[in-house]
C-alpha cells in the first residue's frame, strides 16, 4: 500500500489547490474565463486525482454514488428552474432580464445561478461515471 509514497503525499497537498481552482473558475467565469462546465471538469478532476491514487473505495468513503446521482439531478434542476423562473416572471425561457427590477442585474444573478447548475451536473457526472466503471473494474 505504501508502494506509492510520494505520489499519495503530493496529492493530498495537490488535491484542495485543484478544487479550489475550480471554484474560482465556476466564480470567475461571470467575469473571464470559465464557467461551469470548465470548473465541473476541473473539480471533477480533484475526484480523478484521489481515486487513482487511493483508489475507489477510499474516494466512494468521501462522496458516495448515490449522492453523486443526486447532486447531478440538482444541477439540472437548477438550471431549468431559472428558466421556469424566468417564465413566471412574464418572460421567456432562460431569459434573465426579468429575475431582477433592473435586467442587467437580472442577466447577472441569472448567469451565475445557470452556471453553478451546469458545474454541479459536469463535476458530478464526471465523478459519478469515474465511480462506476472503477467499479466494474477493466475488462478481461
Amino acid at each position: 500500500m505504501n508502494d506509492h509514497l510520494i505520489l499519495r503525499v503530493v496529492g493530498k497537498f495537490l488535491i484542495p489547490y485543484v478544487m479550489l481552482f475550480g471554484l474560482y473558475v465556476q466564480f470567475h467565469g461571470d467575469f473571464g474565463p470559465g464557467g461551469g462546465f470548465q470548473a465541473g471538469a476541473i473539480f471533477a478532476c480533484g475526484f480523478v486525482i484521489h481515486t487513482l491514487l487511493f483508489g475507489s473505495r477510499s474516494t466512494e468513503q468521501i462522496v458516495s454514488i448515490g449522492f453523486l446521482r443526486v447532486i447531478s439531478a440538482l444541477g439540472v434542476l437548477v438550471y431549468a428552474g431559472v428558466g421556469v423562473a424566468s417564465l413566471l416572471l412574464g418572460g421567456e425561457f432562460l431569459n434573465y432580464n426579468v429575475l431582477a427590477a433592473d435586467p442587467i442585474t437580472g442577466q447577472h444573478i441569472g448567469i451565475i445561478v445557470v452556471e453553478f447548475g451546469v458545474g454541479l451536473t459536469v463535476a458530478s457526472t464526471i465523478t459519478l461515471l469515474l465511480m462506476i466503471f472503477a467499479e466494474r473494474g477493466l475488462p478481461s
